[in-house]
């Protein structure tokens, strides 16, 4: 029997499990670790609470969760409850799959005043992680920039434009949904280094922001390109490209502009003890598509910013980490012999939820390759005996079932489920 232990139960944990039971069929056994009581990582805390059926991915994890051969063990810190060492004494094989919840800062002057947050903390906080649940961002009446040209930052732009209407049929966790219904943001900017032709955005996601009941939504048509360039764009950009276009002529006013912001880098934050502007310097395009400062500088009023320019992993000890690259250093997967990475952690934020299945079957054939015949080491067995002898308090599938069935039962009219916020009360609730 090959023993497998994987650290994180998002989507890239949750992919490699599946081909590791394809690969090894019943001859491995796959113990899935998570520092918190509940699964599904990025599913459940990543993804925007009015994109229910992304959502719906968690039912195909699910169904490996459930066969015999896997076992989530949740409410298992590593690094305080059990390290990576320790595991690869146990587990013939360690993945880590602890995708990249951490923000990138913006590295400029000011970033760290209060009212600038990073996007991985504000989409934390309004979809219920433990540790963003005491963020608190002020956003009444307040300008807020958005900077970042990607789908993230359309999913915190979105969010913060809905009415309260809008929200009812999200999952958004209850301290959130109180502050978005009743406060609403003077204006928010969308703020980009590059132009309409280069943003990262999905046509179906712009789309929607157009949508919005009391959102108006404009573009500088200055900033627009000649219309030949969208011939020469993917099928993908040139649709976001036209959504644009459409944005750039003039539409009816309403309660909350929304507005891209191209061409503009940030130099510094400002502000006496919260943020109050940001300087930003014009931009334009090289003959490589980068963009490059112009040495024009201006203010842009800001009472809240929101940074969505990427993420990290987090460092763990004893494994070798790539700072440049803010991930784990490996060569296709392989850290050291025993242990591997897969996902974001593996390759940085990059690519969609998808990304990761073949990605694990990448790492799933590469333990195949190093461990052509089962090990000898305890796995599992090991594990449990750790942690009776530590006396920690794990959280298993079956546990989370009843975390499931709690949060759904105290759901709000109209919303799927009501998240708990506590790891407390997380544990509470598997016991029930």
């Amino acid at each position: 029997m090959r023993h497998i232990a994987i650290i994180g139960s998002g989507p890239a944990g949750y992919y490699t499990a599946e081909a590791c039971q394809k690969q090894f069929g019943d001859g491995v056994c796959i113990d899935i670790l998570d520092r918190l009581p509940v699964p599904f990582g990025l599913i459940r805390s990543g993804v925007a609470p009015d994109h229910q059926s992304i959502k719906a991915v968690a039912r195909r994890y699910e169904a490996v969760a459930l066969t015999d051969n896997v076992r989530f063990v949740g409410n298992l810190a590593i690094g305080r409850d059990v390290s990576v060492p320790e595991l690869q004494t146990l587990y013939d094989a360690v993945v880590l799959a602890t995708g990249a919840p951490a923000d990138r800062r913006l590295g400029v002057p000011g970033d760290d005043l209060p009212g600038v947050i990073g996007s991985a903390a504000f989409v934390g906080w309004y979809n219920g992680h433990p540790d963003h649940a005491d963020l608190d961002p002020q956003i009444d009446g307040r300008d807020v920039l958005v900077i970042g040209n990607g789908n993230v930052a359309l999913d915190c732009a979105r969010i913060l434009a809905k009415s309260a209407h809008e929200l009812e049929d999200s999952d958004i966790v209850a301290h959130a949904h109180a502050v978005l219904t009743r406060a609403r943001p003077r204006s928010i900017s969308i703020l980009g280094r590059r132009g309409p032709a280069q943003i990262a955005m999905t046509s179906k996601e712009l789309g929607e922001l157009g949508r919005l009941e009391q959102a108006s939504v404009h573009v500088d048509p200055a900033d627009l390109p000649p219309l030949d360039v969208d011939g020469r764009l993917e099928p993908g950009q040139r649709k976001s490209l036209a959504l644009l276009r459409e944005y750039a002529r003039p539409s009816a006013e309403k309660a909350v502009p929304v507005r891209f912001d191209f061409f503009v880098q940030t130099v510094r934050i400002e502000g006496e003890g919260q943020v109050d502007q940001l300087i930003v310097e014009r931009t334009r395009l090289d003959d490589h598509g980068d963009a490059v400062g112009t040495g024009e500088t201006f203010a842009v009023p800001a009472g809240l910013v929101i940074s969505c320019i990427g993420y990290s992993t987090p460092v763990i000890p004893e494994v070798p980490y790539d700072e440049a690259r803010g991930r784990f250093a490996n060569e296709e997967g392989r850290i050291r012999p025993g242990l591997y990475c897969v996902g974001w952690a593996r390759r940085g934020p990059t690519g969609t939820i998808g990304t990761n299945k073949p990605d694990g079957f990448m790492i799933a054939e590469a333990i195949s390759t190093d461990l052509p015949e089962p090990g000898d080491k305890p796995g599992r067995a090991g594990l449990d005996a750790l942690i009776a002898e530590r006396g920690l308090e794990i959280v298993t599938f079956r546990d989370w079932r009843n975390i499931d069935r709690v949060e759904v039962e105290r759901a709000r009219s109209g919303s799927p489920r009501e998240k708990f916020v506590r790891i407390d009360d997380m544990v509470s609730a598997s016991r029930t």
